[in-house]
C-alpha cells in the first residue's frame, strides 16, 4: 500500500474533473456536484487550516450529519496532515465534552447551527478547542465561529502563498500515518478513541473491491453516518476510489422517496433498515386485494424454489424458469421499481441480519451481501459474494486478512486492516492486540470451506443458571421477522430460563385489536389486555418452536414504546445498548421470574 487518501483523492481528481463526485438534494431537486468542484473546495479549506496553524497529528472534530462538505473537510484535514475526528450529529453536548478531553482537537467543524452551538458550549472547559467552522452560517455573529463560504473564501485567497507548504505537507504524508481518530459508538462503558492509519483503510478499500463487484458507474445512495467505520469506508472512501458516484439522503424517513429520485445501484444498510423494508413490503401485502395477494404469493413462492436450486448448485427446471419469468415480470420488477429499479445489490453490516430477511429479499431479486467486522478492523473481515450468498453467514473471509478461532469460540483475526491502538490507552490496546492478533470479542467459527459465522458478541452470550448458553441476537432477529414486531430483546444471564421484551408493530397491533373488537384507547391499555398478551405469545412460541428447549425464552412481556437513539437504547448504528435496556426495564424483568400468582 503506498497510497495516501488524500493523495488517491488528488490524483484521481486530475483525471474525473468533470465527473460527477456527490448528487445532493438542493431547492428540491438532486444537484451534481463534480470532482473539479469538490478539488476546489477542498484545496481552498486544506489552505485554511493551514493558515489556522493546524499541524500534522493535531485533531480535527468533525461534526456533521451526511453531506459533500463532510468529505470535503476529512479530504483538507487529512491533507494537512492532521487527523479527522468524525462525531455523530446526534451526540450531545455533555458527549462532545468527553471526547473533547480525551483527544483535545485544536478545531471543529460542525454542519447546523445547533451542531455548532454544541462545540461553543464545549470550548469554555477544552481550552484547545481555538474554533469552529460552521458549514451553515450562524443566524447571528458568533465568536470564533467562521462561516464556511469565509473560511473556503478566505483559504482560496491564500492558496498561491500557502500551495508549496500544502504540497510538502502532502508529500510527507505516509500510508502508515493516522488518518482518523474514530470514537467507538460504545454499546457499554466509555467510549474509546481507536486509531486508524491510511493503509488501514485502503487496504481494506482495495481487498473489499476484489471481491464485491462495485464498478465506477455504480451510484450509491448513502443514508448510514459517515462517522461509523462503515459508511465511513464502503461509502466514502471506496466509492471514491473507484469514481463512482455519492448521493445523500435527506434523511432516514426520506429514504423510499430518495431512492426514487436517486435510482441508486448499490446502497449500504443496517439489519434495522431492512427490517423495516421487510416490513413494509408485507404489510403492503396485507394490503391488496385478495385476487393480487393471491399472485403475490405465488410469484414469492417460486422466488423461494428459485433460491433453493440455486443454492444447492442446481440448474432451473423449464417448468421453474418460465414460471420465475411470469413472477418477474408480474411482482418482482415492479417491487425493485418502487425502489428505483437499478439496485444490483445491497450491502448490509454493523450487527448480525436474520437469515429469514435475507432469503426473503433474495427471493424477490433484492441480494442482501452480509458483512463482519469491527471498527478497529478498518471494518471489513468477512463479507458475502454474488451470485449466491449463503444465508445466515458473513461469508468468506477478505483477501489479505485472517481469522483463527480461539479455544473459547472467540474470532481473532490479523492482517493490514488491523487499527493501530486506541488513543492514549496503551493498556486497552495490549488487552484487544496480542502477538499481532486483534481479540474481537465474538464468538463465531468456520466452516470447511471458509465461510465465517457469527454467533453473538462474547460479552452479549447468556448463561441460564443452568449453565447453558444462549445468542440472544439469533432470537432477537427471528421475532422481528415476524409481522406484529417491531423490535426484540432477549434477557436472561444466571437466571433460570430466557425471557423476552416485545415491542409490537403499532400499526398492526391497533388493526388486530380492531379486528377482535378489543377495546382500549391507548397503546398501554392494549399491551396489557390479556388477549393481545396471549395472541403475541403464541407468535413467538411458533418462531422459536424449532429451537431446542433451553434457546427459547419461556415469557414475554410487550412494552408500549420502541427502544429509540433518542432515548439513548440504541447506538446511532441502531445496534441495542443492551446493559443500559435490561437496567431500564429491570422491574418490569423481574416480574417474568416471579412464581405466578405471587
Amino acid at each position: 500500500m503506498t497510497d495516501t487518501i488524500p493523495g488517491l483523492f488528488a490524483r484521481l481528481a486530475a483525471t474525473h474533473s468533470a465527473d460527477t463526485l456527490f448528487l445532493v438534494k438542493r431547492q428540491s431537486a438532486y444537484r451534481p456536484v463534480t470532482w473539479k468542484q469538490a478539488a476546489e473546495d477542498v484545496g481552498a479549506l486544506s489552505a485554511f487550516l493551514l493558515d489556522r496553524q493546524v499541524n500534522p497529528g493535531d485533531r480535527i472534530l468533525l461534526l456533521s450529519e451526511n453531506r459533500p462538505e463532510w468529505g470535503f473537510a476529512d479530504l483538507a484535514i487529512q491533507s494537512v496532515g492532521a487527523w479527522t475526528v468524525p462525531v455523530y450529529a446526534s451526540l450531545t453536548a455533555e458527549d462532545l465534552r468527553v471526547i473533547c478531553a480525551d483527544c483535545q482537537p485544536v478545531l471543529g467543524i460542525a454542519s447546523t447551527a445547533d451542531q455548532s452551538q454544541k462545540l461553543i458550549q464545549v470550548m469554555a472547559d477544552v481550552p484547545c478547542l481555538q474554533a469552529v467552522i460552521a458549514m451553515d452560517a450562524p443566524a447571528t455573529h458568533a465568536p470564533r465561529v467562521t462561516p464556511w463560504s469565509e473560511a473556503l473564501a478566505r483559504g482560496r485567497s491564500l492558496q498561491p502563498k500557502l500551495q508549496g507548504l500544502l504540497d510538502h505537507r502532502m508529500r510527507d504524508l505516509r500510508p502508515t500515518d493516522t488518518a482518523s481518530l474514530l470514537y467507538t459508538s460504545g454499546t457499554t462503558g466509555e467510549p474509546k478513541g481507536v486509531m486508524l492509519s491510511h493503509a488501514n483503510f485502503l487496504s481494506n478499500v482495495e481487498a473489499c473491491l476484489q471481491v464485491i463487484p462495485i464498478r465506477g458507474h455504480d451510484v450509491h445512495l448513502s443514508f448510514l453516518p459517515l462517522s461509523h467505520v462503515f459508511e465511513r469506508m464502503a461509502g466514502w472512501y471506496l466509492m471514491l476510489s473507484i469514481g463512482a458516484v455519492i448521493a445523500y439522503a435527506e434523511n432516514m424517513d426520506t429514504i423510499p422517496q430518495n431512492m426514487a429520485e436517486v435510482r441508486p445501484t448499490v446502497m449500504l444498510g443496517v439489519p434495522r433498515f431492512f427490517e423495516k423494508l421487510y416490513a413494509r413490503i408485507q404489510e403492503a401485502l396485507r394490503q391488496s386485494p385478495p385476487s393480487k395477494r393471491r399472485v403475490m404469493n405465488w410469484a414469492l413462492g417460486v422466488g423461494r424454489a428459485v433460491m433453493a436450486r440455486q443454492a444447492a448448485g442446481k440448474a432451473l427446471s423449464p417448468a421453474l424458469t418460465l414460471q420465475r419469468a411470469a413472477a418477474e415480470a408480474l411482482v418482482f420488477r415492479k417491487l425493485r421499481g418502487k425502489l428505483g429499479g437499478r439496485l444490483r445489490f445491497f450491502v448490509s453490516g454493523s450487527a448480525p441480519l436474520s437469515k429469514e430477511i435475507g432469503e426473503f429479499f433474495y427471493s424477490v431479486g433484492l441480494t442482501i451481501l452480509e458483512g463482519y467486522g469491527l471498527t478497529e478492523t478498518s471494518p471489513v473481515i468477512a463479507v458475502s459474494r454474488l451470485p449466491t450468498p449463503r444465508f445466515g453467514s458473513v461469508g468468506p473471509l477478505v483477501p489479505g486478512v485472517e481469522v483463527w478461532i480461539a479455544d473459547d469460540g472467540e474470532i481473532l483475526t490479523r492482517g493490514p486492516h488491523v487499527m493501530q491502538g486506541y488513543y492514549r490507552k496503551p493498556q486497552a490496546t495490549a488487552d484487544v492486540i496480542v502477538d499481532g492478533w486483534l481479540h474481537t470479542g465474538d464468538i463465531g467459527h468456520l466452516d470447511d470451506e471458509g465461510f465465517l459465522y457469527i454467533t453473538d458478541r462474547k460479552k452479549d452470550l447468556i448463561k441460564t443458571a443452568g449453565g447453558k448458553f444462549v445468542a440472544p441476537q439469533k432470537l432477537e432477529n427471528l421475532f422481528v421477522t415476524d409481522p406484529y414486531i417491531s423490535q426484540a430483546f432477549v434477557y436472561g444471564d444466571k437466571q433460570r430460563y430466557c425471557v423476552a421484551l416485545i415491542v409490537p408493530n403499532m400499526e398492526q397491533l391497533r388493526r388486530y385489536a380492531q379486528e377482535q373488537e378489543i377495546g382500549g384507547g391507548s397503546v398501554k391499555e392494549l399491551v396489557q389486555h390479556p388477549r393481545i398478551q396471549a395472541f403475541y405469545w403464541g407468535r413467538v412460541a411458533a418462531k422459536q418452536a424449532a429451537l431446542a428447549s433451553f434457546e427459547q425464552v419461556k415469557k414475554i412481556a410487550l412494552l408500549e414504546q420502541e427502544f429509540s437513539q433518542a432515548a439513548g437504547e440504541l447506538t446511532p448504528t441502531l445496534k441495542a445498548k443492551r446493559s443500559l435496556i435490561a437496567q431500564r426495564h429491570a422491574p418490569l424483568l423481574q416480574t417474568l421470574y416471579e412464581p405466578v400468582g405471587s
